[in-house]
């Protein structure tokens, strides 16, 4: 049986995944990885802990006001959000359902997996040569007959792309 304690935080945890990320509205900050935690502090505070996609997202204050605004309207006024730079964000925090999302919105999402866990520190060795990596699939097309126009697109972490086969052109979200 689930205590009112679980039961509240589950409710904000619905609420909060009703949060869109203010740079692509068609998915959650929840779904994106975004939303990292939401606890109860020692004097009942709410606590929303959040990770921006990179240390220098313009987003993040767009963000915590989204967040502050979904939690004031639900009715939980008493809360603070905090946001947490490590461990790093990583694309592969990505839900499934934020990379089909992606994809219908017309952004190729991030490919593969970058091998992080938030649980496991690993050693990662430091590479001095570009890796290659496998050219993104367009969104319009699923065509993987593409090139890189440019190496960020509309925001930082993603890149410009074209497709030779629709001529279309999209950005792929990168992964980190």
């Amino acid at each position: 049986m689930m205590t009112t304690a679980e039961a509240l935080l589950d409710r904000v945890w619905e609420v909060l995944d009703a949060v869109p990320d203010p740079e692509i509205p068609v998915v959650s900050i929840r779904e994106l990885g975004i939303l990292r935690d939401v606890r109860r502090a020692a004097d009942d505070t709410l606590e929303i802990v959040i990770t921006p996609t990179y240390s220098g997202c313009p987003a993040m204050y767009q963000i915590a006001e989204d967040i502050g605004a979904a939690l004031s309207d639900a009715g939980f006024a008493n809360h603070r959000i905090e946001t947490v730079l490590a461990p790093a964000w990583t694309t592969d925090w990505m839900t499934d359902a934020a990379r089909d999302k992606l994809r219908q919105y017309g952004i190729a999402p991030p490919m593969g997996n970058c091998g992080s866990n938030e649980h496991v520190a690993q050693e990662r060795p430091i590479r001095f040569v570009p890796r290659v990596v496998d050219k993104p699939a367009c969104p319009r097309c699923g065509s993987s007959h593409t090139e890189r126009l440019a190496q960020f697109g509309s925001t930082a972490c993603k890149a410009l792309y074209r497709c030779m086969d629709c001529r279309e052109p999209f950005d792929y979200f990168k992964p980190y």
